[in-house]
């Protein structure tokens, strides 16, 4: 019986949670800050936002035709199903599985002026620790990197590993961007790890301001205390 719900569940879950999505998204007051950032820049580029928080991205960006990655796990094939449904465009792999296959496709796409919205300590962490992935896909396409920080008021935070983050019906969300980031081509491994780790605080930075904003609590960073 397990078995047979683990195959169907992707097909029969992915409807109403992609309606619960678009409902949520259409009674949200999304304010933004500095958005300008984000749609301002030109040809390819990444919102980096963290996996906690894509709910609000997944609302606010659907049938934009936004490129993202998903896993190829089980809840991966409900996750890809969902995002189909609200008009992204999916790659699928991870650190795990098809990692190497993911970052080549997405390069691709990116080469050829693509927008991504990508979650960089996705899909297993460690939460709010952005991997390595994302900056080889920027040397290597010459993307812009464009952080963003989510907070939303009302709010539910799951006991999952990043606390994910589900909003509740006629709240308020707010998200704030950042600066965009590039990585040169000839960029060393030193220098690329100084950009992963301007651009993780920046990350961390943004979504204190975004909890500010909406009088919700600041959450410890990952390492802190």
């Amino acid at each position: 019986m397990k078995s047979w719900w683990r195959r169907v569940r992707p097909a029969v879950v992915s409807g109403p949670l992609a309606t619960l999505v678009r409902l949520i998204g259409f009674t949200l007051r999304i304010q933004t800050v500095n958005e300008e950032k984000f749609e301002g820049v030109q040809g390819s580029k990444i919102l980096c936002g963290w996996h906690a928080r894509s709910s609000i991205a997944g609302a606010k960006y659907r049938n934009r035709g936004f490129w993202v990655i998903i896993s190829l796990s089980k809840d991966g094939d409900m996750q890809n199903r969902i995002f189909e449904r609200l008009g992204f465009k999916t790659i699928r792999g991870s650190t795990g599985r098809g990692g190497e296959r993911a970052l080549v496709e997405s390069i691709r796409v990116l080469k050829q002026g693509a927008t991504m919205a990508l979650t960089p300590d996705g899909p297993r962490g460690p939460n709010g620790i952005a991997q390595p992935g994302i900056l080889a896909m920027a040397k290597k396409s010459g993307c812009a990197l464009v952080p963003v920080g989510i907070s939303t008021r009302p709010r539910i935070l799951l006991h999952t590993w990043d606390r994910h983050m589900v909003p509740l019906p006629f709240g308020k969300a707010c998200m704030v961007y950042g600066d965009p980031y590039r990585v040169a081509k000839d960029a060393t491994d030193e220098e690329i790890e100084t950009i992963r780790l301007k651009l993780q605080e920046d990350m961390h930075a943004l979504q204190e301001e975004a909890e500010r904003r909406l009088g919700q609590p600041i959450t410890p960073r990952p390492g802190a205390g």
